[in-house]
C-alpha cells in the first residue's frame, strides 16, 4: 500500500488497478438484525480521519470524474445499488456495489466514477486524510500524464 501523509505535499504515485478491490466486513447475524462493522487499520488499509455520503442522487446522474493523488477511500453502499468504474490510465474495472457488508477499496491515483444509483441508494466513503482540494485531479487528460498513461 502507498500511503502518503499531507495531501498538499504529496506526489501522485500510480498503483494497478489490481490493488482496488472489494473487501468483505465482518457479518454477525442477529434475528433482531444485522451488524456490520469497520475498523481502520484492520478491515481496511488505513485509518480513517474522514466519512461522508451521497444520498438523494437524482436517477441518470453520476458522481466522482476525479482521482485523488494520495487518498485512500473505502465504498461502501448503504442501501441501494450503484456502480464504480475505476481506470488507473491504462485499464479499467466496474464494480457493482450493492450489499453493506461489503466495500470496494480505492488506491491513490484512481479514476473513479460511479453510476446507475438505484432509487434511495446511499454511498457512505471512509477516507484516509480530510477534504484537501490540492489532492484533486479533475481533468482526465492530466490525470492520465500523472499516471504515464499519456
Amino acid at each position: 500500500m502507498h500511503i502518503h501523509k499531507g495531501h498538499s505535499n504529496a506526489k501522485a504515485v500510480s498503483v494497478p488497478l489490481t490493488d482496488c478491490k472489494i473487501i468483505d466486513l465482518p457479518k454477525i447475524t442477529d434475528v433482531r438484525g444485522n451488524l456490520t462493522f469497520v475498523e481502520g487499520g484492520n478491515h481496511i488499509p488505513f485509518d480513517i480521519k474522514r466519512v461522508y455520503y451521497l444520498y438523494d442522487v437524482p436517477g441518470g446522474a453520476d458522481r466522482g470524474e476525479h482521482a485523488h493523488k494520495a487518498l485512500h477511500q473505502f465504498i461502501i453502499c448503504m442501501s441501494g445499488s450503484f456502480d464504480i468504474l475505476l481506470d488507473d490510465g491504462f485499464a479499467t474495472k466496474r464494480f457493482h456495489l450493492n450489499r453493506s457488508y461489503y466495500g470496494l477499496y480505492v488506491c491513490p491515483m484512481m479514476w473513479r466514477y460511479l453510476d446507475n444509483f438505484s432509487s434511495g441508494a446511499v454511498c457512505m466513503v471512509l477516507t484516509s486524510e480530510v477534504y484537501d482540494e490540492a489532492d484533486y485531479i479533475r481533468d482526465y487528460d492530466q490525470f492520465k500524464a500523472a499516471a504515464g498513461a499519456a
